[in-house]
């Protein structure tokens, strides 16, 4: 089944740009690049981040089917320059590389690798598709890619918005440190976790993650941590029950769960529901003057795989990154010798950044459902088919 918006992208971590092509986006829809290069600026912010940050200053270069801030129905095109590329021009370059020059060589051979990182494509990569030098399994594996991501799923929001949906990420826990949010609203929630260099609502948890990170960069280690994605406003019976491929909450699983360094997905209370009572874990619905409402979310906004009227509720597990500077055992697959692993420049915990991925990745899913279920050409026979709801 074709859906109706659906985006490809393309681009390496040191190549020139990364691009996306989106579409499906229906004509009339005003595209805020502020708030798309806003976004992006989130997702390089966040406490325990790289030098790569310090050199990239990630903004969207808007190429096609906008005209006068406005889409036309025609495909998006989005790029983002990679202003490293300075630096890897012989390195990354897409023509044939001159191997008769002794200058080209050492160059070429000081980027390359054959020690695969445990934790990283590098080792299935290089078997699946017979590359030798593993700096070609990492330029597109790298979670560099997730920039252009995060401006298509921006783009998304810019949509959904006029139809008042709306959402926002916040960091629920770094290692062992964990925020206890089971009595915050979800717009302080958010007005918290904007200020916070952890994207955590709570300020003295902020300062307890950030020593953690502080510790595990001084022991040349790194660690991992959870985050959560919330949108309200959102319209019942997006998704399907009749087909497994149709559910929504494993579209969003598969959305969350395919950004590098995720190793596990909720949706409302999770795990949680293993140690709870059938009694205690359903949503009751009540009605009032003919307004149904509920008092609990732990569904998280989803039952029979649509979307209830209650908030959307999407929790993520980010596994520590895997390049460090206290290298891990491993092979060098050009001889087979044991060794340790290769290292790159790299992040001590990017879980905030890992949050905003995440929301983006969630605005894809939801308005390409949304555009499923109430899609037109133009905003305006949208809104008349959304109105008729």
């Amino acid at each position: 089944m074709t859906k109706k918006f659906r985006y490809l992208t393309s681009g390496e971590s040191h190549g020139m740009c990364l691009n996306a092509i989106i579409e499906g986006v229906p004509a009339g829809f005003s595209i805020d690049e502020e708030y798309i290069n806003g976004q992006l600026a989130r997702r390089q912010s966040g406490y325990g981040r790289g030098a790569r940050m310090k050199i990239e200053t990630d903004k969207v270069k808007i190429k096609s089917g906008v005209r006068f801030g406005k889409t036309t129905g025609a495909p998006i095109c989005l790029e983002i320059e990679n202003k490293d590329f300075e630096n890897w021009k012989i390195p990354m370059s897409i023509g044939a590389a001159d191997f008769d020059d002794i200058n080209v060589l050492r160059k070429i051979a000081e980027k390359s690798f054959t020690k695969a990182r445990p934790g990283h494509a590098d080792f299935a990569g290089s078997k699946k598709y017979n590359l030798e030098d593993l700096r070609d399994v990492l330029e597109r594996a790298s979670a560099r890619k997730t920039a252009i991501e995060v401006a298509v799923g921006a783009l998304a929001e810019c949509i959904l918005r006029e139809f008042g949906i709306v959402g926002f990420s916040h960091v629920t826990q770094i290692y062992d440190v964990k925020l206890d949010i089971k009595t915050e609203n979800a717009t302080l929630l958010k007005e918290k976790a904007e200020k916070s260099e952890m994207r955590c609502a709570d300020e003295l948890i902020t300062e307890m993650m950030k020593d953690r990170i502080d510790k595990a960069k001084e022991d040349g280690d790194t660690i991992g941590g959870k985050f959560e994605v919330i949108f309200g406003n959102l319209p019942v019976g997006l998704g399907s029950y009749v087909h497994w491929d149709r559910a929504l909450d494993g579209m969003l699983a598969q959305a969350v769960m395919s950004i590098p360094g995720v190793k596990a997905v909720e949706i409302g209370k999770g795990v949680e529901a293993a140690e709870t009572l059938g009694s205690e874990m359903h949503d009751e619905i009540f009605v009032k003057k003919n307004d149904i409402y509920r008092r609990t979310n732990n569904a998280g906004g989803i039952e029979g795989g649509m979307t209830n009227g209650e908030p959307l509720v999407i929790k993520g597990t980010m596994k520590p990154i895997p390049t460090m500077r206290k290298p891990l055992n491993t092979v060098d697959l050009l001889n087979n010798e044991q060794t340790q692993a290769h290292f790159e420049r790299s992040d001590t915990c990017a879980v905030p950044a890992c949050s905003v991925v995440a929301q983006a990745r969630v605005a894809t899913v939801i308005l390409s459902e949304f555009l499923e279920k109430f899609g037109g050409d133009s905003l305006q026979e949208i809104k008349r088919n959304y109105e008729a709801k």
